[in-house]
């Protein structure tokens, strides 16, 4: 399965909060940046900038790869033709979704590490 990926200029950052905190403003800054709430945390990924210094518990120095979508529900293996070449590369990742498609974040120092797999695997780079 070949898809059509983009790598999205900004860098981001995953921030953890207790779970009961209240979205801090700085959040929501973005056209790109994702919450999730659980009985265990708040999650916050959003562009790096954003972030104030002070945020105790935060892992700056994340590149989002978007996978061009939209993907239907039913469909299969979507991400794990990009998730296997990623890790027979040795690339870790952290994922997200959306309704429509998904995105796969890496860290900075293997963005042209990831590219490499992926294209390799058939996978195609919009600029």
């Amino acid at each position: 399965m070949s898809l059509t990926l983009s790598v999205l200029p900004e860098r981001y950052a995953a921030c953890r909060f207790d779970s009961n905190e209240p979205i801090p403003a700085w959040a929501t800054r973005s056209q790109f940046f994702t919450v999730t709430r659980t009985t265990d945390e708040l999650s916050i990924t959003c562009p790096e900038a954003d972030v104030p210094r002070d945020v105790a518990k935060c892992e700056p120095g994340w590149r989002a790869f978007k996978l061009h979508g939209p993907f239907d529900f039913g469909l299969t293996g979507i991400l794990t033709s990009v998730l296997n070449p990623l890790a027979e590369a040795g690339v870790g990742i952290f994922a997200l979704s959306t309704f429509d498609t998904d995105y796969v974040l890496v860290k900075e120092e293997n963005v042209e590490k990831a590219i490499e797999a992926l294209r390799k695997f058939g996978h195609i780079f919009k600029t």
